[in-house]
């Protein structure tokens, strides 16, 4: 085939689709000279197999370059070269030596040989040609879930499966099909909506010497899976084995919410590699210092994608659509979304184009956002991000529930806020409680086993010094550093490890909990595990049966939490409305006498579900001695009284009862051990 036989094409949609007779490319540079297109016989070749030279007076429309390529099929193998100025001082860095990945690509190859800078054309990743519609969803919808009868479980689709321990055959073990094996599990436990950390394709070699980048916080791709969770290696297999991950999920009553990196890219700083949109249209696609050969970096990683800047709007927005409408994903938690907010010179805005567009997207009407308002610049943004449908990581949350626990002074009134669904950070949007996503622990920072059993981080297998990481955790070792065989430390971690789940399912909000910390998933003290793609991060299944006292306690109360007819019984109502209504009282350890000075470290709370068919009585005490608390008189002695449902301090299986067999409590007092909390139920009949 030669040019002539060549179509001119057409500007949209971008990327590369398959149509009748052929393939249309279309990609986005306002700078670029020249672009061509390079199509490949296999992925490691040192040379195109073609070349097509795209003609400015034939293939462009406005600073759109497109071609149509008759006779090419799903599967081709493909790249770009942009030719044009390489003026760092002007933001301009094109490279006519670079093999260039589609910005639109659905798919991913990455040959043996593959360097992160300066391999060639051997060792370049290569995008891949494929067909959006070939693939029988068999009736499959996102399922749109309310957020009222969500619980969120953060996990790691390589790091779920691949220890030996996890049961799934090793061609399988940590990839999207191995996942599809613990559905199960993850249905047993409760769990309504599981959290990917990144699936799409990024850059694991973008890690400190001799690691590789385990999280996946290092994009190459918005539209592409990433190939090394599948465990079907022919080109377009990873999309395939993904949907049938989401579909088996979807037939289990699960959620698939995607953790989406739009605040970066694997290219770096000034001197990383070029795989795509530096070498097509640099100042576009980045956030640049005044000297514009250096990069903004709000997100501590050395680049700044441009998210405001109209082209890269648009490529988010279609990733979305993407992977909501093709891939059928049902929601995304937005890494650093503060970045979200910055213009072109990098200053937060109040009406940020970008979070409008997302929100006000009719193809995403109904999906969940979620966003980590803060960036790595110092942009704090919890409680006031923008939006009206937007939910939020309450990092509030989180350390209230850690300084509380590990008996910090002045935290019972921020406490007591957390257990409310946080009406000081969300009471003035009148929005519902679910709002705030509650969480203890989450993949960046220590699991719920190592924030009970050390003081300090210790990250020296990432190569950095132990200097990687943050180093106030809010974490309290209970008296020992790390693993220890002294029974009433252990026990003391146990209790702790009780309270913060306890606290995680009782407060008003939406529930999220990370992968592992139901069975005690140690990282051995690492807080930022993210190049280690090892038995550090790996979730170690042997754990189930060691501490199978943990996940029961976990499981249970699960199970009272999606009694959302028990505890919320009117998810129409804003927080706002829900605390207005609810009739609550606060108490210290006597009735009525709440105690919020600075050394209080108790607090107790009486809330009556707003139809009267039971009541819950709270008594937490973080005190390093035992407390009396009063109890008040049961409201319906006839027909209801008070049940023991949760004594963290009781070892299994005391420490949680089933709701209708709890014991019953017949004392007008209850004495509370140290560190520990302590749930009564009065249900009416038949609740």
């Amino acid at each position: 085939m030669d040019n002539s036989e060549l179509g001119i094409g057409t500007s949209a949609p971008l990327g590369a689709t398959v149509q009748a007779g052929g393939v249309n490319f279309s990609i986005y540079s306002k700078n670029a000279e020249r672009i061509e297109l390079l199509l490949f016989d296999r992925e490691d070749d040192a040379a195109p197999a073609r070349v097509v030279v795209l003609d400015r007076r034939k293939h462009s429309t406005y600073y759109y370059w497109h071609v149509f390529v008759p006779d090419l099929t799903p599967g081709q193998l493909y790249a770009f070269r942009a030719i044009g100025p390489f003026q760092p001082e002007r933001g301009l860095r094109f490279d006519g030596s670079k093999t260039l990945l589609d910005p639109y690509g659905r798919a991913v190859a990455i040959p043996k040989a593959y360097r992160r800078k300066d391999g060639g054309v051997a060792a370049a990743m290569k995008s891949i040609v494929a067909d959006h519609d070939a693939y029988d969803w068999e009736g499959d919808r996102p399922l749109q879930r309310p957020f009222a009868e969500t619980i969120i479980y953060e996990l790691h689709v390589r790091g779920f499966t691949r220890h030996p321990s996890s049961g799934v055959a090793i061609e399988r073990a940590g990839t999207y099909a191995g996942l599809i094996e613990k559905i199960p599990y993850l249905s047993d436990l409760g769990i309504t909506a599981v959290e990917l950390m990144p699936v799409f394709q990024f850059d694991s070699a973008d890690a400190p010497p001799g690691r590789v980048n385990y999280w996946g916080y290092s994009p190459i791709s918005f539209f592409a899976p990433h190939r090394a969770y599948s465990s079907r290696q022919d080109l377009l297999g990873p999309i395939d084995e993904f949907r049938d991950m989401v579909k088996a999920l979807h037939r289990a009553g699960i959620e698939v919410i995607l953790d989406v990196v739009f605040n970066h890219t694997a290219e770096g700083d000034h001197s990383g590699p070029t795989f795509c949109f530096r070498g097509l249209e640099n100042e576009a696609y980045y956030l640049l210092d005044a000297d514009r050969s250096y990069y903004a970096n709000y997100s501590g990683t050395g680049n700044t994608l441009n998210a405001n800047q109209p082209i890269v709007r648009r490529m988010i927005l279609d990733s979305l659509r993407y992977w909501v409408t093709t891939m059928h994903v049902d929601g995304f938690r937005f890494d650093l979304a503060s970045v979200l907010t910055r213009d072109e010179t990098g200053a937060p805005v109040p009406r940020p184009p970008i979070i409008w567009d997302i929100e006000s997207e009719p193809l995403l009407a109904g999906t969940k956002m979620i966003a980590e308002a803060w960036d790595a610049a110092g942009l704090y943004q919890v409680g006031s991000f923008v939006g009206d449908s937007w939910h939020e990581w309450n990092g509030r949350f989180r350390d209230d529930a850690r300084r509380f626990f590990r008996g910090d002074r002045s935290t019972v009134s921020q406490l007591a806020a957390r257990l409310l669904g946080s009406p000081d950070l969300y009471g003035h949007e009148e929005r519902e409680p679910e709002q705030s996503i509650n969480f203890v622990t989450c993949h960046d920072g220590f699991t719920l086993n190592d924030l009970v059993s050390y003081n300090e981080k210790h990250n020296a297998d990432n190569g950095e010094d132990n200097r990687d990481g943050m180093n106030d955790n809010l974490s309290w070792n209970c008296g020992a550093e790390g693993p220890t065989e002294k029974p009433e430390i252990e026990a003391l971690r146990c209790r702790q490890i009780r309270n913060f789940l306890t606290l995680n399912m009782l407060a008003l909000g939406t529930p999220m909990l990370l992968m592992g910390d139901e069975m005690r998933h140690t990282q051995r003290g690492n807080n930022n595990a993210y190049c280690q793609d090892n038995e550090i991060s790996w979730l170690d299944w042997n754990l189930l049966k060691r501490h199978a006292d943990v996940h029961r306690f976990l499981k249970l109360l699960l199970t009272f939490r999606r009694r959302r007819d028990i505890v919320v019984e009117n998810p129409q109502l804003s927080l706002n409305e829900l605390l207005a209504q609810a009739r609550l009282q606060w108490h210290g350890i006597a009735l009525h006498k709440p105690d919020w000075s600075e050394d209080s470290h108790s607090i107790a709370l009486t809330l009556s579900s707003l139809r009267g068919r039971f009541t819950i009585h709270v008594m937490l005490n973080a005190y390093w001695e035992p407390l009396i608390f009063e109890l008040p008189p049961n409201e319906k002695p006839a027909t209801a009284r008070w049940r023991r449902w949760i004594d963290t301090s009781l070892q299994f299986p005391e420490d949680i009862c089933a709701w209708e067999s709890a014991p019953i409590v017949s004392c007008p007092k209850y004495s509370v051990a140290p560190r520990s909390t302590v749930i009564l139920i009065e249900a009416a009949e038949g609740v």
